[in-house]
């Protein structure tokens, strides 16, 4: 597996700046990208696109948090999506009835409310990338395979957290 985090320059490590994501991409694309190599030979055009494809899939997967936790957790081999759905059933219900709410309120067409709904659930979206984060950090102190189920389960809460402010924006 190509490790973005060595494509990009960047330490391997959760909490990354996006301005410092954006800037290294920057410099690496002015560096790798096939426009600037179109009198090379051959192979080095070849190299020239393949290194230019795997900066752009480096930049796209490590400037999102949520691609960028999972792509850490398959560099060290936690669980996927598909290994492990658990989730705590008082979040199973909560959402389920979040869902129901967010009918009401596109039915009721009460932009206001809508409004509220959305930056609730950006914020709740928000604090589980901090801990998201934090489980990262304390993971690479004491490498816990605990700490990856415990990422993974936090990644989970965060798809139906999506999901909810894609039904919510829904037209």
């Amino acid at each position: 597996m190509i490790n973005f985090f060595e494509v990009l320059g960047l330490p391997h490590q959760f909490a990354l700046a996006v301005e410092q994501i954006e800037a290294n991409y920057l410099a690496r694309s002015r560096e790798t990208h096939p426009d600037f190599h179109q009198l090379a030979s051959a192979s080095e055009q070849r190299f020239s696109l393949e290194q230019s494809a795997a900066l752009n899939e480096a930049y796209t997967t490590l400037r999102d948090p949520f691609r960028r936790a999972e792509y850490m957790l398959a560099l060290e081999g936690g669980p996927s999506a598909a290994d492990s759905r658990e989730m705590a059933p008082a979040f199973l219900e909560e959402m389920l009835e979040l869902r129901m709410e967010i009918e009401e309120l596109r039915e009721g067409g009460d932009p206001a409310r809508l409004h509220a709904m959305e930056g609730q659930l950006r914020q709740r979206r928000g604090k589980l990338v901090e801990q998201i984060a934090a489980r990262f950090d304390a993971h690479q102190r004491q490498r816990s395979p605990q700490m990856f189920v415990e990422i993974r389960q936090l990644l989970n809460e965060a798809k139906y957290i999506q999901g909810q402010l894609r039904d919510l924006r829904a037209d």
